[in-house]
């Protein structure tokens, strides 16, 4: 059945690009291939055609690429760990400090590796051009198993941070003070912390395409603002929820009363705000 839908979707996808062609030739199509000075349709297309090449990838380079990221998102809680300890108990330690938090989102998102906040935006926008029962079932197919993967590859991640040596006390009580900070909010607390995050996750994929000559200063820039706003992220939070469980901080009720708001806020945020947004504004220019 994969297959077969897999097969209709790129089938859908070639009929599509013809029909386009006399819409975007010569240099926009140009622009399209290299990614550069694109107006908002022509990002809106370069999204798109990035989210069907995704909805119709195996299952088993989801699954390891979803587990890659998840574990080195972990990054983001260690570099931020490491700025804590090292730097003096300022007023301005948060800001210098939040930069770390920017470290796993690059090792991530420029190695290509799936994450599933950036899924809240690049399969919907396939999805909304095209709303049919192959591109649900590949949109659901790729979130959940991205999401599944991700928070297994955290869990590995939380558990190598608390049970190896290879942190120092130092860092672990930091990893331990960051955790807290990040995962014991209310659940409505927790859902509208998580709004933002979702929307600036979904700007970084927007915004990519035209920033092929500074696309690490736009990746540290909003990434930063997470974390000096103390919004959540679902996966580098589930590095921190993984944390606290394995030390025994956090039971399940607790795990649940973070992950469960967050990932709602997450999703809301970065498909229901911004990608409704961004579709609004280029659906009258999009040829159906």
């Amino acid at each position: 059945m994969v297959d077969d839908t897999e097969t209709r979707v790129k089938e859908h996808e070639l009929k599509r690009q013809k029909r386009e062609q006399s819409d975007v030739e010569g240099e926009e199509e140009q622009w399209v291939d290299e990614a550069t000075r694109l107006s908002a349709r022509l990002i809106y297309e370069v999204i798109r055609r990035d989210g069907v090449d995704e909805m119709t990838r195996p299952k088993t380079s989801l699954v390891f690429s979803g587990l890659a990221a998840g574990i080195l998102i972990s990054f983001s809680v260690i570099a931020e760990a490491i700025f804590y300890v090292h730097l003096p108990d300022a007023p301005w330690r948060g800001l210098v400090e939040s930069f770390g938090y920017s470290l796993g989102f690059l090792l991530v998102i420029k190695g290509r590796m799936q994450l599933f906040t950036e899924n809240t935006i690049t399969t919907v926008l396939p999805l909304m051009s095209h709303p049919c029962r192959e591109y649900f079932y590949l949109t659901g197919r790729l979130w959940f198993i991205v999401l599944a993967a991700n928070v297994v590859g955290a869990f590995i991640a939380g558990a190598f941070m608390h049970l190896t040596p290879a942190f120092s006390p130092e860092l672990k009580d930091a990893f331990q003070t960051i955790s807290e900070r990040a995962v014991t909010h209310p659940p409505l607390v927790g859902f509208f912390k998580a709004l933002p995050a979702g929307v600036l996750i979904a700007a970084v994929v927007w915004m990519l395409p035209t920033s092929t000559g500074a696309p690490y200063f736009i990746i540290v820039t909003f990434t930063w603002l997470i974390a000096v706003g103390e919004f959540t992220h679902i996966i580098a939070g589930s590095v921190e929820m993984a944390y606290l469980v394995v030390s025994g901080d956090l039971g399940l009720m607790g795990s649940l009363n973070f992950f469960v708001p967050v990932f709602l806020g997450n999703v809301v945020g970065g498909t229901v705000v911004f990608t409704l947004i961004t579709w609004a504004q280029v659906a009258a220019e999009v040829t159906q």
